[in-house]
């Protein structure tokens, strides 16, 4: 049986807003990187630029609930997504 493709995930966060209920990051897997707004209020992700969207959104929302009130602003987090970019 082979072994899953897996792709380490970089992700900082920009700015976070506990008022406006949002969190600003980037995040980077391979050659890609993409810049995120999570609104966690409404449970809504935004990910842009378009290209290698459907490729981190999923695994990224997963981290981004699992860790939601350990994220700080300026902090660097990294995170595993089953798939080679």
């Amino acid at each position: 049986m082979s072994k899953l493709p897996m792709t380490t995930a970089r992700l900082r966060v920009i700015s976070q807003s506990f008022k406006n209920e949002c969190l600003n990051g980037e995040v980077s897997a391979g050659d890609f990187e993409w810049q995120f707004k999570w609104a966690f209020g409404k449970g809504e992700l935004e990910v842009e630029p378009s290209l290698g969207r459907a490729l981190i959104q999923d695994a990224l929302m997963r981290f981004l609930v699992k860790t939601d009130y350990n994220l700080e602003p300026g902090g660097d987090y990294i995170f595993t997504v089953r798939a080679r970019f």
